[in-house]
Formats: C-alpha cells, sequence, structure tokens
C-alpha cells in the first residue's frame, strides 16, 4: 500500500487553493498510470475481461467513496470503468483526490492479486 494509500480523505471546506505546480507534481508521480488533467482533476482507466468484474470494481469504488466522504465521478462500460477525481469545492485538486486515487488503485490491486 503506497502512504497516500494509508491516509484518510479530508473533507474540503473551501477557501483553501486548488494544488498547481511543483505541490502537484510531487503528488501525481506516486500515482503511476493516473493522468492530471489541466491541474484541474484527475483520470484513469481500469480494464476487466467481462462487464460483471467492471460491475463489481464499480461498486468497491463506490463503497470507499462513502467511506472516504469523498465522490468521483465513474463511468463504467463493458469492460472498462473510467474514474475522474476532482474536488468540487475549490474546482481543483487537493491531496485528498490523491488519496481517494491511490486507495482506488489499491482496490484495483486486491482484485488483481485475488485474480491469479
Amino acid at each position: 500500500m503506497s502512504d497516500l494509500a494509508s491516509k484518510q480523505c479530508v473533507p474540503c471546506r473551501g477557501g483553501v487553493p486548488p494544488l498547481k505546480g511543483a505541490e502537484l507534481e510531487a503528488l501525481h508521480r506516486q500515482l503511476p498510470g493516473w493522468q492530471v488533467v489541466n491541474e484541474h482533476h484527475l483520470e484513469k482507466s481500469f480494464h476487466f475481461p467481462d462487464f460483471v468484474q467492471a460491475l463489481a470494481f464499480t461498486n468497491r469504488v463506490g463503497q470507499l467513496a462513502e467511506e472516504q466522504g469523498h465522490h468521483p465521478d465513474i463511468y463504467l462500460t463493458w469492460g472498462r470503468v473510467d474514474i475522474k477525481i476532482w474536488t468540487h469545492k475549490i474546482d481543483g485538486l487537493t491531496e485528498s483526490d490523491f488519496i481517494l486515487a491511490a486507495k482506488i488503485d489499491a482496490l484495483a490491486q486486491e482484485k488483481t492479486a485475488s485474480a491469479s
């Protein structure tokens, strides 16, 4: 588990600037496979052999989001789940976005490990 994945998301109350520049890049380096789009949001696609496994992953991400109080946009289609994360309150990225992304990666790795 990554250092980010071991942390908890913190609700954003607003009034803080979104992450930019070097601070944003340092967090991004900890998340292989995730894209930072326009310094605004994170995106990643997860691939599965069928719809059932993609749906199961979507449901696990939803449960995680509820536990963390931080909710990504999730797009489910046959064999693929696309995730988009940002903090709506500030219309940009916070550390919690990166924490949630790392936790989602951990979920995906758990599923891969259990399938082996």
